[in-house]
């Protein structure tokens, strides 16, 4: 019997590759010779890094980066295994947990640093980046991105922009004679799950800016600001970024990984899919275990476990899913290829216990349902 593993990390609790080891020592204590292939999975977004890391035998890079308000930080990306291949999750550098909640204002906060994590791994020979966008603190349309590597933002007295969204409203010229002519070579690919346009109701400002600290009135500035960005992208490099899906994804930087590194944007679990070759590594399979922290309505919409479901639904592999918690609205995954779904909480605990008992439990509820598959064979 060959069983695929292939779950995303227990937020706070176990990364990916924990979770899958934990099923695996379960389901061994009932089915000790069962076949199985474990597969660290991540939808793009927190996990991603170590995820991709663990499922490919990668390495970790730590850099020294400028933080969101400007601030010397240091951050993380991965080299995935094969040495050329970087993935950087955004919000390593320039993410919303690194602000404090009483200084969040997206008409200062940069994308500089993770600017200075894609520098670095041109500077580790990478030639292929994968880029996680998710959880950003900054609404700059990826401003201080490309200014960490080398593109000059001017505004009408030839003057340097400063950091941060709201200066975008005094663009004026984007001059790229210093940028570093290996970007030229660079393939890059972002993992991107929202559709929103750069500008607009449905834009990055309108949508996203007021969980980053922004004001009815910082709305509209923003919004303006990356108007006006917009424009000058279409006048000095030829790009015409506003409308497109996607380009509103952490506060414009969408927009400016187009713009300026003429990326690509896919489902960040379909990239996932990609890299770990999961979809190669299911013919045979009898059944395919995923799982994450919490399972809810929200999880249709280009979670992990549903990626991992829909992979095996075109084989005809029955899908369990181990979880967390289950919350409102689980009864959509059904429909979404999922066949079953099982909570790790055997009772009443704190969240705290349940976490710190994470590994545990999981290997509890997975030697439960090797009993279950035994008694079926």
């Amino acid at each position: 019997m060959k069983i695929v593993i292939a779950p995303d990390k227990f937020k706070g609790s176990m990364t990916a590759l924990e979770v899958a080891e934990a099923v695996e020592r379960g389901l061994r204590q009932v089915l000790p010779d069962v076949e199985i292939i474990k597969v660290p999975m991540a939808d793009g977004g927190e996990g991603t890094v170590r995820s991709l890391i663990d499922a490919t035998g990668g390495v970790l890079q730590e850099v020294p980066v400028t933080g969101p308000l400007g601030e010397a930080r240091q951050a993380s990306f991965g080299i995935l295994g094969d040495g050329k291949t970087a993935i950087i999750e955004m919000a390593a550098a320039s993410g919303l947990a690194l602000v404090p909640l009483e200084r969040r204002n997206p008409l200062i906060t940069t994308t500089r640093g993770t600017g200075d994590l894609i520098q670095a791994a041109v500077e580790a020979g990478c030639q292929h980046l994968i880029i996680g966008i998710g959880g950003s603190a900054t609404n700059d349309g990826g401003l201080g991105m490309a200014q960490a590597l080398g593109f000059r933002f001017l505004d009408a007295a030839g003057q340097e922009l400063g950091p941060g969204g709201g200066s975008l409203i005094r663009l004026a010229h984007i001059n790229t004679s210093q940028v570093d002519p290996r970007l030229q070579e660079l393939k890059v690919t972002v993992a991107c799950d929202v559709n929103n346009p750069l500008i607009g109701p449905e834009g990055a400002a309108a949508i996203y800016g007021p969980q980053k600290g922004a004001t009815p009135e910082m709305v509209q500035q923003l919004d303006q600001a990356l108007a006006n960005f917009a424009r000058v992208v279409e006048t000095d490099l030829g790009l015409t970024i506003a409308e497109i899906p996607g380009a509103g994804a952490a506060g414009g930087l969408g927009a400016g990984l187009m713009a300026f590194l003429r990326a690509e944007l896919q489902p960040g679990v379909d990239i996932v899919l990609d890299i770990t070759g999961l979809r190669e590594k299911l013919p045979g399979a009898k059944l395919v275990i995923t799982g994450e922290g919490a399972m809810d309505r929200q999880t249709v919409y280009g979670k992990t476990p549903i990626g991992v479901a829909k992979a095996a639904k075109t084989l005809g592999i029955p899908v369990i899913a181990i979880v967390g918690s289950m919350g409102p609205g689980i009864e959509t995954v059904y429909a979404a290829g999922i066949d079953a779904v099982f909570s790790i909480l055997d009772g009443p605990r704190s969240l705290e216990e349940a976490m710190a008992k994470g590994p545990e439990l999981v290997s509890q509820i997975s030697r439960n349902l090797a009993r279950l598959l035994a008694i079926c064979r």
